[in-house]
């Protein structure tokens, strides 16, 4: 089963990879979208070759020789963000080959529909009512939870605390009890604030504090999740299980996050679900991306024992939804896991050459 193709697609602002078998069999992927163009030459300039006529089932085995041969470009951002869309490409491949779903290839499905909480972003140019009217569109869709980002960033940092106290309490007064509310404030507060908006979330009942530091500073987020009972959580920024095994160890984080389309893909991510498991963490997947990201982290979650929270959720893209033959719906607050072959999303070849915006290939 050799690779004889690694192309790569820029659709919507996403970055799509295909692997292509010399026997026809065909395995779609995805990386994060963050500068998709750049990722996709990285992906048909430099992973291409390195994999091209090897045997495409040895998923660990061509995650290893990506990984290392190309360790001094990364080891954050494009290169796992690349290396991610590969591996999410080659397993599924071993699915259709098999004839298995992702998730029984990854262990067994415990359970077939998972609760999504409602994603929202914007909140640092948002005014409360704003997000509180985003909020109550969410609760009535019927998601399982709520988590407001403020997209605040290091280069933001304490800007309007006040703002978005005022945006938590009115966002859960929506929620009410039955719905949980988490606060994301993007690495956008110093650790005095962090410390004290916590206590504050506290006492407002909120779910868990998401990256309430700069990303880069684990001395900082140590003392946030020392300081506070409200859990606390990060990953978004990690891209290795080493990377993880320091936010566990150094920064003491309640709920590990890594997003399968950077963190180097499956191979890795289970790798890292592990090592949350050895510590006795939370994992709670960050994912942001509506279609193949969500898939395969919708197996990922059925296939781990004590996954069973709701996961991360931005909603249906009708225009991403359009490329696949059978795309993820969501309905009453879950998403099924997709129990095709392989992660369960189908390119249609058709809407993909007409929607392409940048494509290159590796053969």
């Amino acid at each position: 089963m050799n690779i004889e193709s690694v192309s790569s697609y820029v659709v919507h602002g996403k970055c799509f990879v295909v692997v292509q078998t010399e026997e026809g069999v065909e395995g779609v992927g995805e990386c994060s979208p963050m500068h998709s163009e750049t990722t996709a030459r990285f992906v048909a300039d430099v992973l291409g070759p390195r994999i091209i006529g090897k045997n495409a089932l040895e998923t660990d085995k061509l995650w290893h020789v990506m990984m290392l041969d190309t360790y001094k470009l990364g080891v954050q951002g494009i290169q796992p963000e690349a290396v991610a869309g590969v591996d999410i490409a080659l397993w599924d491949i071993r699915g259709k080959v098999t004839g298995q779903p992702l998730c029984m290839m990854l262990g067994g499905c415990y359970r077939e529909r998972i609760p999504m909480y409602a994603s929202i972003g914007g909140g640092a140019t948002m005014t409360p009512r704003e997000m509180a009217t985003k909020v109550e569109k969410a609760v009535h869709l019927g998601y399982k939870g709520v988590k407001i980002r403020m997209d605040w960033g290091v280069a933001r940092q304490d800007r309007g605390p006040d703002k978005d106290l005022r945006m938590a309490e009115e966002c859960k007064q929506v929620c009410g009890t039955a719905v949980p509310l988490s606060f994301d404030a993007n690495n956008g507060y110093s650790v005095p604030t962090a410390i004290r908006q916590g206590r504050k979330f506290e006492a407002l009942g909120l779910q868990h504090f998401e990256e309430p530091v700069a990303q880069f500073d684990y001395e900082g987020l140590a003392k946030v999740a020392d300081a506070l009972d409200l859990p606390v959580s990060a990953g978004e920024h990690e891209y290795t299980r080493w990377q993880f095994r320091d936010l566990i160890l150094n920064a003491r984080v309640d709920i590990v996050q890594p997003d399968v389309v950077k963190c180097a893909g499956i191979t890795e991510t289970m790798k890292i679900a592990a090592l949350a498991d050895v510590f006795n963490r939370l994992f709670l997947p960050h994912q942001t991306q509506p279609s193949i990201g969500t898939a395969v982290n919708l197996h990922i979650c059925a296939a781990l024992h004590w996954c069973d929270l709701p996961q991360e959720y931005t909603g249906q893209s009708p225009e991403l939804d359009e490329l696949f033959e059978e795309p993820l719906l969501f309905y009453d607050g879950f998403v099924s896991v997709p129990l095709r072959p392989g992660h369960g999303l189908v390119l249609k070849k058709s809407a993909l050459d007409g929607a392409v915006r940048f494509s290159t290939a590796a053969n």
